[in-house]
């Protein structure tokens, strides 16, 4: 994982992510509140970082990005060697009313030079988008630039506004298209008529379907939308939410075979808090066309050790509800009940860093989930499962210790949907890696966050009015995250790293 914080923990804007012919991911992001570079962070597997040479800086005073620098897109050059970046810049001179789209170029992904062909920087203009004199909100979105590549012709997305509609539903997935003139502003790809900005975008195909995504600043999740044809008309499933809440700015990159989606994380719901760039997820899609979240391959290469179930310590109570039973049915189930009230289970964790994964069945209408990092009093994380309504929860939930007349903390961190089966039986598979957690129902990611309030403590299941079971389950030991840190020297760091070097 990857927070790059200097004097602020919440530095981190927009990421891109490029993968290099060796396989080195090469992460692009914004510094924010400044926002005068572009840094630029290399790993060999997509989980931990270390800085090398900042790639972009804003521009000598009176040049088009002398004020700030907004998101960028990497890729390779379409014509001749080397890779170009399209990024987005204000001018000092603008206020920051007008935001205009730019270029740069490399030969080696480290170094990098501004060079605007094929009429660039260029800015919204009518017809189809917001210019100077229809711009109701007084500054004009026109940022987020994503290149791709479609029947040998470059494309641009960008976040922009379409020139009509109430103000705050103006925001669309914009689209120019390069002509032997240069860049040509078309019709926008998509305008959901529901958002002030459809932030970060870009463009993927799977399996024959082109997928559109879009960052949501009205509750910080990741959406998307979905059609036949890269021009065509883009449609939303019924939940077309990618990410819960609190992922922000997504961007997808190619990996082979796999499809991996990276971003960054507000911690605690709030802008101005901890952001950090969490571990990837792939990209899947079902028999009806909607995409699906896996969790990343690489995990599988980081075990260290698998103990199985009938190897782990047996969960013992820690409220002391005697209406609560613990039953050990064979050496790879284990069945919990509690007639009235709570209970919670736990046993010590092999590791601080583990994948959790197995079977849960539950009985009945009760309530059930799991807990992380749960002291003696039952402070911890919980995770509740939700088997009639098909919610599933991330909770903060123990003794507040820094205010007596309100002594608990109650905070619902993240929530999300699965589908009910009728077994009422889900396979689960739970992350913990630093302050990173994720949980799998059913092997589709459905919660993905980091928090920071509770550190140590054991994991285990909680159980209320039903009769659960925990079977065939194992925990895979993982390492620790490593720090980042800058490389001394950046060219030569890149240069030597290869796939299965240690960053």
């Amino acid at each position: 994982m990857y927070s790059g914080s200097g004097f602020s923990n919440w530095e981190i804007g927009d990421v891109d992510v490029f993968i290099d012919e060796k396989g080195v991911h090469h992460l692009f992001h914004l510094i924010i509140p400044n926002h005068d570079y572009i840094a630029h962070a290399v790993s060999k597997d997509g989980l931990s970082w270390k800085r090398v040479k900042n790639a972009l800086f804003v521009g000598d005073p009176g040049e088009w990005d002398d004020d700030m620098l907004w998101t960028m897109h990497i890729s390779k050059k379409s014509e001749g060697e080397g890779y170009e970046m399209y990024y987005t810049g204000l001018k000092r001179q603008d206020k920051g009313i007008e935001q205009k789209v730019g270029r740069a170029i490399s030969t080696d992904l480290i170094n990098w030079k501004k060079e605007n062909l094929y009429g660039l920087p260029f800015k919204s203009e009518p017809p189809h988008y917001e210019g100077k004199n229809n711009n109701p909100r007084e500054w004009i979105s026109f940022r987020d630039p994503f290149k791709y590549q479609y029947k040998n012709e470059d494309y641009l997305l960008i976040c922009a506004r379409s020139a009509s509609g109430p103000t705050y539903r103006r925001g669309c997935i914009g689209v120019a298209k390069r002509e032997k003139e240069g860049y040509v502003l078309q019709k926008p790809l998509h305008i959901p008529y529901v958002y002030d900005d459809v932030e970060c975008p870009c463009v993927f195909e799977i399996k024959g379907s082109h997928y559109l995504l879009g960052s949501i600043r009205e509750d910080i999740k990741v959406r998307y939308w979905s059609s036949s044809e890269f021009k065509g008309e883009y449609s939303a499933f019924h939940n077309n939410v990618l990410l819960p809440q609190g992922n922000y700015a997504a961007r997808v990159v190619k990996d082979g075979k796999h499809f991996l989606v990276y971003n960054f994380y507000f911690a605690d719901g709030n802008v101005n808090t901890h952001r950090v760039i969490p571990p990837p997820k792939e990209l899947e899609t079902d028999k009806s066309g909607r995409l699906l979240l896996k969790s990343y391959y690489y995990w599988q290469k980081l075990y260290q050790k698998t103990i199985l179930q009938k190897d782990l310590p047996q969960p013992m109570p820690i409220l002391g509800n005697p209406t609560a039973e613990f039953v050990l049915e064979n050496e790879n189930k284990w069945r919990f009940g509690c007639r009235s009230g709570y209970e919670i289970y736990g046993f010590e964790k092999p590791s601080s860093d583990f994948v959790w994964e197995g079977t849960l069945s539950v009985e009945g209408m009760g309530k059930t989930g799991f807990v992380i990092e749960c002291d003696k009093e039952g402070t911890g994380y919980y995770i509740s499962i939700d088997f009639m309504n098909g919610f599933v929860q991330f909770r903060a939930w123990g003794f507040n210790e820094k205010d007596v007349k309100n002594n608990f903390i109650f905070e619902n961190i993240q929530t999300n949907q699965f589908e009910i089966g009728e077994e009422k039986q889900i396979s689960f598979k739970i992350i913990r890696y630093g302050n990173y957690y994720e949980l799998s129902i059913n092997d589709i990611v459905k919660l993905t966050l980091l928090d920071f309030k509770y550190n140590e403590g054991k994991v285990g299941i909680y159980v209320c009015s039903a009769v659960i079971s925990i079977s065939d389950s194992k925990i895979h030991v993982i390492p620790e995250p490593e720090n980042e840190y800058a490389a001394s020297d950046p060219e030569k760091y890149n240069n030597e790293l290869q796939p299965n070097s240690v960053v």
